[in-house]
């Protein structure tokens, strides 16, 4: 590695660092639900809200960190973004109700919005092409590393909290597990906020605000004296052809010459979420609980999701600008397809019954209630099961009693629901997690990169928001089988669509890919 790639790589791994607080800090909350839905006696409604709450404040940042970043430059909207982290990590810790907790989620929730758009944009921005997938998929990177680390340090919370260490007592790790598990994110935040001072201004960005010397300048610092005049002579060019056009706006890209990104940019910002990989982030302890492992051995494969996840994303960055794009995904939205029917096939085969030798297992208090009157039923669906356990026990007790319930009665194939949940998430990470972004900083002409982005990005947050805020319903109403089975019908029509409508971005420059996408 030169020192010009050596100089881009770390730039980019410290803006990335936005990808990881973002990681961390939508999927910590998938050791906290557990918790906090009998502290503040929640429904699966006001559950999901818990979790979704972050995304909805994400999905309107998004609107308008873009256009932001166009007027005050990318680096100064992601200080702001890592402020709202770490606020965010101390309200959450302390949170003394269900309302202040949720205000402090929406707060972080602004800061994902922001650093989820920008950090992509400014890597694309100071990239070049041969390098540009790679470097734009640090992001990605750093954000299943955040994914990962939040398993991790949730189930070491909860192994410390349940051991006998003096200084987890002291710490009352036990008590206040959740509130560390949320308030662990300061840290990061604050290193973000300070490794930030060292990231030059984006020299698009600067050309933008016709400061085209200054922009010459930082591009020299990540390759040579004739690319960095041909990239900034480029991007001059091209802001030039539009500077008497009105300034973008969202209504522009319904132009007919915008049309082919955008309606590319919009299905791929669907389908990254609807396949419902949010679900499984942001709930897998509580999937895994639905497999009757009992709650220490999900929050263990929880941590198998996060390592997954990792390994293929590295792969993905691997070979992202080697194999392109498209067969990327092509490969992965088939994958997850196989995967989700796996799981709707794992659980749809799962049978329920209690019988007297499980029941000798349970609480006093079950035993001695009214349970009794479906010991030796067999049901043959999970919803079934959960609405009888709710008529004899009331919707309280069956609650808080659920996941030991459902491990005394269940009879499945565990081993099948981890492996259709592994190679979901390896399909997700090696294609449509990391290469969505890199589609992103790459469709979009520079004057309306800022805009574009932020509505694309908009209507990603906004399907995730609606993924992770229904999934408990959708669990409660349908089933395990029928939610898996709809996510793999979502990822069979967008493998079609993949396949017919997306081109090819590798190797090409920002300014080759307007020609190839833009009909004027």
């Amino acid at each position: 590695m030169n020192e010009k790639s050596g100089y881009i790589t770390r730039i980019a791994l410290i803006v990335a660092l936005g990808g990881f607080l973002m990681g961390f800090d939508a999927s910590v909350i998938s050791g906290v639900v557990k918790f906090i839905e009998p502290e503040f006696d929640l429904t699966k409604l006001e559950l999901g809200w818990s979790v979704a709450s972050l995304t909805l404040t994400a999905t309107l940042a998004m609107m308008v960190s873009g256009p932001l970043s166009d007027k005050y430059g990318r680096r100064t909207v992601l200080k702001f973004a890592a402020i709202l982290y770490a606020v965010s990590a101390l309200g959450s810790a302390i949170a003394p109700s269900f309302l202040t907790l949720v205000i402090a989620r929406m707060i972080g929730g602004l800061g994902v919005g922001a650093s989820l758009i920008l950090a992509p944009m400014y890597i694309a921005e100071i990239a070049p092409p041969a390098m540009r997938g790679r470097m734009v998929s640090f992001n990605q990177l750093n954000i299943v590393i955040g994914i990962s680390v939040a398993f991790f340090t949730n189930y070491l919370i909860l192994s410390w909290g349940q051991s006998d260490a003096g200084w987890a007592e002291a710490l009352k790790l036990d008590e206040y597990n959740w509130r560390w598990m949320l308030g662990l994110e300061l840290l990061p935040a604050v290193l973000y906020y300070l490794g930030l001072f060292f990231v030059p201004k984006s020299p698009r960005w600067l050309v933008m605000k016709g400061q085209t010397d200054q922009a010459l300048t930082v591009m020299q610092q990540f390759t040579d004296q004739e690319d960095a005049k041909k990239q900034i002579t480029e991007a001059a060019d091209s802001i030039e052809l539009d500077k008497n056009s009105e300034e973008a706006g969202l209504t522009e890209f319904f132009k007919p010459m915008y049309r082919t990104m955008l309606l590319i940019g919009v299905v791929v910002a669907i389908l990254q979420q609807i396949t419902g990989i949010n679900s499984v982030f942001f709930y897998a302890p509580m999937i895994f609980e639905q497999s009757g492992i009992g709650t220490d051995a999900s929050f263990i494969q929880a941590i198998l999701v996060g390592i997954t996840n990792l390994v293929f994303t590295v792969l993905a960055i691997l070979y992202i600008d080697k194999l392109g794009r498209k067969p990327l995904l092509v490969v992965g939205l088939a994958g997850i397809t196989v995967c989700m029917s796996l799981l709707a096939y794992g659980f749809g085969s799962a049978t329920y019954k209690l019988d007297q030798t499980s029941l000798s297992t349970m609480p006093k208090e079950l035993v001695m209630s009214d349970i009794s009157t479906i010991v030796g039923k067999e049901f043959d669906d999970d919803v079934s099961f959960k609405n009888a356990i709710r008529t004899a026990l009331g919707d309280e007790m069956a609650g808080t009693h659920e996941s030991d319930l459902i491990t005394a009665s269940i009879d499945m194939n565990p081993t099948l629901i981890l492996v259709g949940i592994l190679g979901f998430v390896a399909s997700f990470a090696i294609s449509i997690g990391p290469v969505m972004w890199v589609l992103f900083s790459e469709l979009f002409p520079i004057r309306i990169k800022g805009a574009a982005i932020s509505f694309v990005g908009f209507i990603n947050s906004a399907i995730s928001y609606l993924v992770q805020q229904f999934f408990p319903w959708e669990l409660d109403t349908f089933g395990n089988s029928v939610t898996f089975l709809i996510y793999g019908a979502f990822a069979a029509v967008g493998l079609i669509f993949i396949i017919s409508y997306v081109p090819e971005t590798k190797g090409k420059s920002l300014e080759e890919l307007e020609k190839v996408l833009i009909r004027k």
